[in-house]
């Protein structure tokens, strides 16, 4: 929910997501959950019920970051868990419409990347006002969460991606997962995993593929050591 990049590759989409998360929050794997009248691949997050990424059946997928553009003042109560909110959208039938009508007006400030029907968005609530933008779907891309990482952080990682995908003609989705895996790999406070004094780690990597009628989810739980998937077959 820290770290998400997109890339279109020889035929297929990969989205790559790092879970940076205190080391107190219960460890969450995915599973097949219905939604509304969905059937939503998710890890659920067992303290709100949420979650930080979702895919459907209809190979749509939406990822979570912390923040909008810049760093918030924390200013609580808050309505509802944005992992909810992410639900919420990917559970309707037409997520970006959701989005355009969902009242936000008590929630913590956020970024999703969705990609639906084939198109790509970052959506972002800054407490105040909802920002939709296009992208394409041919480029790639990468977002860090600003509530953890400052603006010259968050391009010196983009200056990391763009080194990494303009080196390679094609890139495979495990190329991706070492790039997340082991990016800036001794630099524990900002690299792509991180270790805070022992409270602030990446928990998880998770990784969708999309490729011909198929979406795939990978789960690589870094602290359990363990690895997980899920996937639809789509029309």
């Amino acid at each position: 929910m820290c770290t998400v990049t997109y890339v279109c590759s020889n035929n297929k989409i990969i989205i790559t997501s790092n879970r940076d998360e205190q080391v107190l929050r219960p460890a969450a794997a995915p599973n097949i959950y219905r939604v509304n009248t969905k059937n939503i691949i998710f890890p659920k997050d067992t303290r709100a019920g949420g979650t930080w990424y979702a895919i459907d059946e209809e190979a749509n997928v939406i990822v979570l970051l912390n923040g909008a553009s810049e760093k918030h003042e924390w200013n609580p109560p808050y309505g509802r868990s944005r992992g909810l909110i992410l639900l919420d959208i990917i559970g309707s039938e037409f997520p970006l419409s959701t989005w355009e009508t969902i009242d936000l007006n008590t929630i913590e400030p956020f970024t999703l990347v969705l990609y639906q029907a084939k198109k790509l968005y970052q959506l972002r609530w800054n407490g105040t006002d909802k920002e939709t933008v296009a992208l394409n779907e041919k480029k790639h891309y990468i977002w860090s969460s600003s509530t953890l990482y400052s603006k010259v952080i968050r391009e010196k990682r983009s200056e990391w991606f763009c080194h990494f995908t303009e080196t390679k003609p094609e890139i495979s989705e495990e190329e991706l997962f070492h790039f997340h895996r082991y990016t800036e790999d001794g630099n524990v406070e900002n690299g792509l995993i991180i270790n805070r004094n022992e409270k602030l780690k990446t928990l998880s990597i998770t990784q969708t593929v999309i490729e011909k009628n198929k979406i795939a989810m990978i789960h690589h739980d870094l602290i359990k050591k363990n690895k997980s998937d899920h996937s639809f077959l789509t029309v």
